[in-house]
C-alpha cells in the first residue's frame, strides 16, 4: 500500500537523511521525500502500524519533522 503525506521538513539535506533512515524502518518497503512539495510517499503493508515509528525515526535526524495527519 502506498500513501502520500504532507510533511514539514526544514532543509533538503535533512529530507534526504530522513528518507534514508525511514527506508531502514522494519515494515517500510519504500519512502520518497520531496522537499520542494513537502510531501512524503510511504509504501508499506500496514502504514498505520508503523507511522509513529517512521515519524520518531525522522525526528531523530530533524527535530522539526512532522507528518500532518
Amino acid at each position: 500500500m502506498k500513501k502520500v503525506f504532507k510533511i514539514e521538513v526544514d532543509c533538503a539535506v535533512c529530507a534526504q537523511k530522513c528518507e534514508e533512515a525511514i527506508k531502514k524502518v522494519d515494515g517500510v518497503k519504500d519512502c520518497q521525500i520531496n522537499f520542494m512539495t513537502q510531501k512524503m510517499t510511504l509504501e508499506a503493508d500496514d502504514i498505520d502500524a508503523i507511522l509513529k515509528t517512521v515519524e520518531k525515526t525522522a525526528k531523530k535526524i530533524e527535530p522539526d519533522f512532522e507528518i500532518e495527519k
